[in-house]
């Protein structure tokens, strides 16, 4: 079966993504509503008794506003580093000593023949991390709200046969935007948000053809557009000479109001 997935939901509204093989089905993050998550993973023919656990990116309320509800409806161990469950331990109420797992920052996991590998990234929380998910020779990374892209993140998600990967917003769209600057200083740093044009610097030094799809996540609904995000990603690799066909790779959608299809991993 290998790996396949599905983003539930992506941006500031909300964010969760299923990730399963033959053995293990996991939910990341749980950023809407346990009734709102329902809903979406019916979307796909799931529910949430099919899960075996969630794994928690960091403690911002579009990543955790319902994971406690998650968690005890369907009994379900959560996953988190030290520092995000200490900040997360109010958000997310009472939940069984035996679901609180830790999973620390750079450790490895088995879930059966689903290996998971966590990576820190940089952004305005406790410890936030993204996660890589392995089967055999397959693997998916999943890389958002983070500032800036370390060596040590592009060396953790580097040959990824599919990536999920912020482009938060439009430069320009968000210094003309409505927010108070404070707001927008803290998301053009680096703690805050890749840009479009940061997204396609990264991916051009990533593409060496292992990598077939990436989709675009995280995108503000205030300061971006799917269809400018894929153009100046795309524009911003080609002035760094990373040309490439539709047939070799392609830019892919997110959404925040529906899920994506299912996508498996070892599909060209």
């Amino acid at each position: 079966m290998g790996i396949s997935f599905t983003v539930l939901s992506s941006g500031s509204t909300g964010n969760a993504t299923v990730v399963r093989n033959e053995d293990t089905t996991l939910l990341i993050d749980a950023g809407l509503s346990a009734k709102r998550i329902d809903e979406l993973l019916k979307e796909r023919d799931l529910s949430g008794e099919e899960l075996d656990g969630i794994l928690v990116t960091h403690e911002h309320s579009d990543h955790v506003k319902g994971l406690g509800a998650m968690a005890r409806k369907y009994n379900l161990p959560i996953y988190a580093n030290e520092k995000t469950w200490f900040a997360i331990s109010k958000a997310v109420g009472q939940i069984a000593d035996d679901n609180r797992r830790i999973l620390e920052t750079g450790a490895t996991r088995e879930f059966e023949s689903l290996r998971v590998e966590s990576f820190g990234i940089s952004h305005d929380a406790a410890e936030p991390v993204g996660y890589s998910f392995y089967d055999g020779a397959e693997k998916l990374s999943v890389a958002t709200d983070l500032g800036y892209v370390s060596d040590k993140v592009k060396q953790a998600i580097s040959d990824a046969d599919v990536l999920v990967l912020e482009a938060n917003h439009d430069v320009e769209m968000l210094r003309m935007g409505r927010y108070p600057w404070n707001i927008k200083r803290r998301i053009l740093s680096d703690i805050g948000h890749l840009s479009n044009e940061m997204a396609g610097a990264i991916l051009s030094e990533l593409l060496t053809g292992r990598t077939k799809r990436t989709y675009l996540a995280h995108l503000s609904r205030d300061h971006n557009m799917m269809e400018l995000a894929k153009m100046t990603v795309r524009d911003a690799m080609e002035d760094r000479g990373c040309f490439y066909k539709d047939s070799e790779f392609r830019l892919c959608d997110t959404y925040y109001d529906r899920p994506t299809p299912w996508d498996k991993v070892s599909e060209p």
